[in-house]
């Protein structure tokens, strides 16, 4: 008997939009058909005729917990998660203490424990080679992001350092996700304009040059290593990225919605709220990230959510954090592009659920039998207000653009968001560990 059936809704089966109902049993697709065959089920939920897609796994998120909690938590974290149709998240390390060994991981590992959805932790990468593998097999999803340049959490490493870490990491069979920036190139630009209080002077001041000599250097060192660039954002980096997974499938990397729908004309609205790292981009950039997406170069759409105090944001440009929130628009902002033709509702499936899913190992991001029960039901077109966020940033760059929201939010089956509000219980995700964690490590889920 299944636990719950969704009738009347529209999924896209076989390159198209079809009708069909979808029967879950233990959190789990059991059965996908037109009809349903069961009679005997404990709930039933209508979708009325809405889009269904599956929950959408954003692999890069940093929720501030532990050490930072007034600027976000894992509970809060999740919520906006939710209300935005995300249904797994993986955290990344610059917390406050970083997670770089077995007992950071850990306590990050409690701390994630208040998260409404499900979850991965990856392991942060210092002149700390001697834990990576007590982290792999303590659960961590993937290593990363690592710092080739300063950036928050001052966790940036050197060229030998990285080529050394790399090295580990391939032999794990993990995944490297890498912050390309190059530090030099960062510190001349810095140096040069450092008494320019501009918002654009920021953008200038790590330059697409930066990207692309880091991307270079590192698909250098990393000879057969799985490496995933996060968060690229420059023209000629992407040009680098192209030629190389031609010769290399495994080479992968993402793009963040700030990059896509901002560009650095929108310093004039914006001002300090839109530093983050890599920075704001030109619109030739802006262009060839589209491409680069509709292309297949770009694997993966990810927030980057860094959530930050507006308050916190008002100062110059130069002192104020890098960093947006994110997670709650992601979805809502490239459903809309979908509306917009600028990409498939297929191509949108894969950079937001399958691909996450595919190349960091997990068992979700696809509507089939066996696969876990996180779905979407798509909702209305809707004004994003900064008012209306659940994080605790209490801001959006995208204040008063148009996204189409989750209706609800389905994770293992269980409703977690529905008409705008958080229903599901605090502390219901689960930790899903990666590929090296061992039994014997169990005791780090209790």
């Amino acid at each position: 008997m299944p636990d719950l059936v969704i009738k009347n809704a529209l999924l896209f089966l076989n390159d198209s939009i079809q009708p069909a109902e979808i029967a879950i049993d233990d959190g789990n697709i059991s059965k996908i058909g037109k009809i349903v065959d069961s009679q005997n089920f404990n709930e039933v939920i209508d979708a009325k005729g809405a889009l269904v897609l599956p929950g959408v796994i954003d692999v890069h998120v940093h929720f501030r917990d532990p050490g930072m909690t007034k600027k976000e938590d894992w509970y809060t974290g999740s919520c906006a998660a939710a209300a935005g149709g995300v249904t797994t998240v993986i955290d990344h390390p610059n917390t406050i203490p970083p997670t770089i060994d077995r007992s950071t991981f850990k306590e990050k590992l409690k701390e994630a424990k208040k998260s409404l959805i499900d979850y991965g932790i990856n392991g942060g990468v210092t002149a700390n080679l001697d834990h990576l593998k007590e982290m792999w097999r303590s659960g961590a999803t993937s290593f990363g992001e690592i710092f080739m340049a300063e950036s928050t959490g001052a966790l940036n490493v050197s060229d030998r350092t990285l080529k050394e870490a790399l090295s580990v990491i391939g032999d794990l069979d993990a995944v490297a996700c890498i912050h390309a920036e190059d530090e030099e190139v960062r510190k001349k630009f810095v140096h040069l304009l450092k008494g320019n209080l501009a918002s654009e002077s920021y953008s200038k001041s790590r330059p697409n040059l930066s990207e692309k000599i880091a991307v270079e250097k590192a698909i250098r060192f990393a000879g057969d290593t799985r490496t995933h660039f996060c968060h690229i954002s420059a023209h000629e980096s992407l040009e680098v990225i192209r030629k190389a997974k031609a010769q290399n499938n495994k080479i992968t990397c993402e793009i963040t919605p700030h990059h896509l729908f901002l560009t650095t004309r929108d310093y004039r609205r914006l001002g300090t709220l839109g530093k983050m790292n890599p920075p704001l981009r030109d619109p030739n950039s802006h262009q060839s990230m589209w491409a680069g997406l509709n292309d297949g170069t770009i694997d993966i759409v990810a927030s980057d959510h860094a959530p930050h105090l507006e308050s916190e944001k008002q100062t110059d440009i130069w002192t104020a954090p890098a960093g947006v929130p994110g997670v709650e628009t992601l979805f809502p902002l490239m459903l809309m592009a979908v509306k917009r033709n600028l990409l498939t509702i297929k191509k949108l499936i894969e950079v937001t659920s399958k691909n996450p899913a595919r190349i960091f190992d997990l068992r979700k991001g696809t509507i089939a039998p066996g696969y876990d029960a996180d779905l979407i039901i798509v909702g209305d077109i809707k004004e994003i207000r900064k008012e209306k966020m659940h994080s605790k940033a209490g801001w959006t760059p995208f204040n008063g653009m148009k996204g189409i929201f989750p209706g609800m939010t389905i994770s293992r089956g269980e409703v977690v968001f529905e008409d705008g509000e958080i229903i599901g219980k605090r502390g219901r995700g689960r930790f899903i560990p990666g590929q090296g964690f061992k039994t014997v490590d169990k005791e780090n889920l209790d």
